[in-house]
């Protein structure tokens, strides 16, 4: 059923861009049919290593974020002398702008990959320490009564109650930021690279390429849609208790 969806809404998303580039018949709008046909011009263009770039520095990100959050974030939440450190830093570092520390990011780690990296994990990390932290806390002790009865060491406290308590929050922060990741990306990728979605679809538009433009952010956009089904698949495979 889900399946289905995605279909209709696909389908209706582009009945409603060609519609829009039928009325306003401008060069900057092309139709849907037309950025599709387009794709040996892409590939010929070398768009299959731009995605691949932008769809390794998502990962990474997305990942090297999750191991630090995961930890800090359970450090917060299961232990108060490490939440009342820490969390001040965090608050702080929180509302900081991320974008604005891109020139900085990019000056200490320079212009590959690493500061993309870097910066995608500045997007998530901080949502995730929060969230963890603040699902871990929301345990109710009574949940530990059975282990702390069987002597149970701390770490089968957080192995078989915190950490099941938690993933769902985790899927939920992963799901809103990833958007915001790549976006972020996008923009990072326009600066000192040549490789990445984010230079591919800059070059266009800067060359009045609308056409590959558009094509550009279609990968982009189908990089993000695989990203959200992927963590949807894992979420049913992990939580299955929650199913």
């Amino acid at each position: 059923m889900k399946k289905l969806h995605y279909i209709i809404c696909f389908i209706i998303f582009n009945l409603l861009w060609l519609l829009l580039s039928q009325l306003l018949d401008m060069r900057v709008l092309p139709s849907p049919i037309t950025v599709c046909l387009s794709y040996k011009k892409a590939f010929g263009a070398g768009i299959l290593m731009h995605a691949a770039a932008s769809a390794f520095r998502t990962a990474a990100g997305i990942f090297s974020a999750l191991i630090i959050g995961s930890v800090i974030g359970l450090l917060m939440g299961y232990n108060r002398s490490v939440n009342r450190i820490l969390s001040p830093i965090v608050y702080l570092s929180y509302p900081v702008p991320k974008l604005a520390l891109l020139p900085i990011v990019m000056l200490f780690f320079g212009i590959d990959d690493l500061s993309k990296i870097i910066m995608i994990v500045l997007i998530i990390v901080f949502q995730l320490i929060v969230s963890i932290r603040d699902a871990a806390v929301s345990v109710p002790k009574e949940s530990y009564d059975l282990l702390v009865s069987l002597k149970a060491a701390s770490f089968d406290k957080v192995r078989h109650i915190t950490v099941p308590a938690v993933l769902p929050a985790v899927f939920s922060t992963l799901r809103v930021s990833a958007g915001t990741a790549i976006s972020v990306l996008m923009v990072a990728e326009t600066f000192g690279t040549d490789r990445g979605l984010g230079f591919y679809i800059i070059d266009s538009w800067m060359r009045a390429d609308y056409v590959q433009m558009y094509f550009g952010i279609l990968i982009l956009s189908l990089i993000g849609f695989v990203i959200f089904i992927t963590l949807d698949f894992m979420e049913y495979k992990i939580c299955r208790w929650k199913n």
